[in-house]
């Protein structure tokens, strides 16, 4: 697929992890989740205009930190989403910021190999994940995170990607 020139990436690497995929593949994951999704139930935000996000790749310690502030859970998670919210007081500015995305790369690592999946893979499916986040799915509700899957499953077998929630021996 292709994907939006407008759509501006902030790629931040705040780890010493080398696993870490460059903007260009994390650019043309978040834009096939995009246009898969706006396919498929519009609720994307217009591809047809700008729109930027950051994805920030961080150590334990601040995924922890940014779990517990946000999330009550004191401990590192694989990808934490902060879609954007327009301050109250600003009106009549035309933004469209999607919003961040904080993924930990020694989580990321751990997870593919408990999981036994392939490293790349599990990268892909971490920033599609987060990615759907910023569109405002979830997976709290049985429903809402068959909705979910279903749809990173989709995105992902687009991506050359197995299905995650498949079990692996």
């Amino acid at each position: 697929m292709d994907f939006n020139p407008l759509f501006n990436l902030d790629l931040q690497v705040a780890c010493d992890s080398s696993t870490v995929p460059d903007e260009i593949d994390i650019k043309q994951w978040l834009a096939t989740a995009f246009e898969v999704e706006a396919a498929k139930f519009g609720r994307a935000k217009t591809l047809a205009q700008p729109f930027e996000m950051t994805v920030r790749v961080v150590e334990q310690a601040e995924s922890q930190a940014l779990n517990n502030d946000y999330r009550g859970k004191d401990n590192p998670t694989n990808v934490l989403s902060f879609p954007f919210e327009m301050p109250e007081g600003i009106e009549g500015l035309e933004l469209s910021i999607l919003g961040d995305l904080a993924i930990c790369a020694e989580v990321v690592e751990q997870e593919a190999a408990e999981q036994k999946k392939e490293l790349r893979s599990h990268w892909t499916h971490m920033v599609v994940h987060g990615g759907l986040h910023l569109l405002g799915y979830d997976h709290i509700k049985d429903n809402e995170a068959l909705e979910m899957e279903s749809l990173e499953i989709e995105i992902l077998a687009q991506l050359g990607v197995e299905n995650p929630y498949q079990e692996r021996d």
